[in-house]
């Protein structure tokens, strides 16, 4: 030992240098791993990967996480020779740099793109999931609007089928007149007996008779109340210089003639007219069952035929026909008369438009037949027409309503034309009345009398 550095041991460091151990050379065949620092290496296991890879078998790049990255590192994998240099494949340090630089920036990508597919996979599989199911929603809901548009279809069908099976029931007859039109809508109601022409009473088929027994007249305004109001058979009018009995108008001047007096009272024009026979009232009671009908005095009439025990009591079709006829046994004469044909009818329509009617078709059935093999219509009316009619009479006999009738001076006015004792109808206020009622401004309640 001379002290030459030839001759100085490798373990040897000399006095005064850091001690540093030399850095193997790289093996050709397997570039050493690269960690960043900072990075957390954890191991998977994977028993079928040997430790060490033979020399000649390809070079597999190293794992690399980035740092801070979260994501668990490949196990490295260090080729027989990576601690020692080689000594017949002695590498240049910048291609060993490039060499583990570019092992180190392929490897997490291949990684990062491997775990991203299968992600994406993952995800796939959920999203198939939602899309059958919301195509399973939709499927669902387009079964159901094409029911929908079926039922909304046969419905249509059925309701056009009802109105025109209405419309052939109806019997129509020029009874309009030319008066221009006002905003509300009206329609005039006639009860008549149609039999030969005295006053009937009883049942139809106990006294003959035909005159136009009830007149009334419905109003539905454009906003507002609706409302009944009666017109006493025995109002003096004059036609054609003629006095006379409204309820003679009809059959001396024609039913034209009887709208227009009825025009005249009102201030109103007469958009429909429904004539109803006596003989059809009796019917449609009894179709729906009968009605409820009160009156709070004991009658026992041979006019009419009405026997009552004061009180409420359940009606039936020929009760409550001769309910609607009697007057001479009421003290009121024909005012009382207005009343309980008013009675009777709103009856009927509660009853008519109660559920338990509604909701049982051989009623309905029974019903219909019985009220349109009654009805006589004006030319214009049809079956829409009198749906408008029934609605307008619910409301008007409603509590929010109005109902009563003509303002009238008399009850008991004898003309000088000797036609008997008449009601003496009040212009002016009747002017106001309907005025109001037009405009539907009236209050609800009760209207008419002296």
């Amino acid at each position: 030992m001379n002290g030459t550095p030839e001759n100085t041991p490798p373990s040897f460091i000399p006095s005064g240098s850091p001690r540093r151990r030399s850095a193997p050379s790289p093996s050709p065949a397997q570039p050493e791993s690269f960690q960043p620092r900072r990075s957390a290496p954890r191991h998977i296991e994977q028993a079928s990967e040997p430790a060490i890879e033979p020399m000649n078998a390809p070079a597999a790049p190293p794992s690399f996480s980035p740092a801070g990255s979260a994501r668990r590192a490949e196990p490295r994998s260090l080729s027989g020779s990576g601690n020692h240099a080689s000594a017949s494949g002695s590498v240049s340090f910048d291609r060993g740099a490039h060499s583990r630089l570019s092992s180190a920036a392929s490897k997490p990508v291949t990684n990062h793109s491997r775990g991203t597919r299968q992600f994406d996979r993952s995800s796939l599989r959920g999203f198939g999931h939602r899309h059958a199911g919301t195509a399973v929603v939709h499927r669902f809901r387009h079964r159901a609007l094409a029911v929908l548009a079926a039922l909304l279809v046969i419905l249509l069908i059925a309701v056009f089928g009802l109105v025109h099976w209405v419309d052939g029931q109806l019997t129509h007859k020029n009874m309009l007149s030319s008066m221009t039109n006002t905003p509300a809508t009206t329609w005039l109601i006639l009860g008549s007996d149609e039999r030969d022409g005295t006053a009937g009473t009883g049942t139809e088929q106990d006294v003959p008779g035909s005159r136009t027994d009830s007149i009334l007249v419905l109003t539905r305004p454009k906003s507002g109340t609706s409302s009944l109001i009666s017109i006493p058979r025995d109002s003096y009018v004059t036609v054609d210089g003629q006095d006379m009995k409204i309820n003679a108008v009809a059959t001396l001047k024609g039913y034209s003639a009887l709208v227009t007096q009825v025009e005249s009272i009102t201030g109103m024009k007469i958009d429909h007219v429904v004539q109803i026979g006596f003989g059809g009232v009796e019917k449609v009671v009894d179709a729906i069952g009968g009605v409820e009908l009160c009156y709070d005095r004991t009658v026992n009439d041979a006019n009419s035929g009405l026997v009552w025990e004061a009180g409420c009591h359940q009606a039936d079709g020929g009760t409550a026909l001769a309910f609607s006829r009697m007057r001479y046994s009421d003290p009121t004469g024909d005012i009382g008369r207005a009343a309980r044909q008013r009675q009777v009818i709103a009856a009927v329509a509660k009853k008519a438009g109660s559920p338990a009617v509604l909701t049982n078709p051989s009623t309905v059935s029974k019903l219909m037949k019985a009220g349109l093999s009654s009805l006589t219509v004006d030319e214009k009316t049809g079956a829409f027409d009198l749906f408008g009619m029934a609605t307008a009479f619910k409301a008007a006999t409603g509590t929010k309503g109005v109902t009563g009738s003509v303002y009238y001076k008399s009850s008991d006015y004898y003309p000088k034309s000797g036609i008997g004792s008449t009601v003496l109808l009040d212009d002016s206020r009747n002017t106001e009345l309907f005025d109001q009622l037009e405009a539907g401004t009236h209050d609800a309640g009760t209207v008419g009398g002296m």
